[in-house]
């Protein structure tokens, strides 16, 4: 028996929108605490503005037997004098393929795409949630900040820990 292959991390292509909105609105219904985004809202978006998203950031997915397992999206800041910052964002790995590296791996690859591209990467991850918080801890990222309040969701409030990976 051979073992299982690791997923291909890539970008998604235009034509893998439909994938992409499966896994992004997957995402938001099953964690809503670990977005700024809502499921309500994005799930009203037709095809077109997942395929702009997909088209107008780079956003890896762990591809593995035709099915995505993750993403994580990376986004240049805009203006002149933002331009040398990043974001990490829409981090999500389907519960089957957690725990098996593959976090680690995408939060890697946009890592390694962000070279020579910006100077620094910064996120935003949910204070409550210490496993992401310790995988960007032990990529480098630190915390620079704590945003209280940050998001309302479900009658709650959450604070969201800023961090920032310098240099990349």
């Amino acid at each position: 028996m051979e073992p299982p292959t690791q997923p291909v991390i890539r970008p998604f292509a235009p034509d893998e929108a439909p994938l992409y909105r499966d896994i992004r609105l997957e995402a938001l219904r099953m964690n809503p605490e670990a977005f700024g985004a809502s499921f309500e809202q994005e799930s009203t978006h037709p095809l077109s503005f997942f395929a702009e998203r997909v088209t107008s950031n780079v956003i890896f997915g762990g591809f593995q037997d035709g099915a995505v397992l993750g993403t994580a999206g990376f986004m240049i800041q805009s203006g002149l004098k933002r331009q040398h910052k990043g974001t990490l964002w829409g981090m999500y790995v389907r519960p089957e393929a957690r725990g098996t590296g593959l976090a680690r791996r995408l939060v890697t690859v946009v890592l390694d795409h962000a070279r020579g591209h910006v100077q620094l990467v910064q996120l935003t991850v949910v204070a409550e949630n210490a496993t992401a918080r310790r995988l960007y801890a032990s990529l480098g990222f630190e915390a620079y900040g704590l945003e209280a309040r940050s998001l309302h969701v479900s009658g709650r409030y959450l604070d969201e820990v800023l961090m920032v990976k310098t240099p990349v």
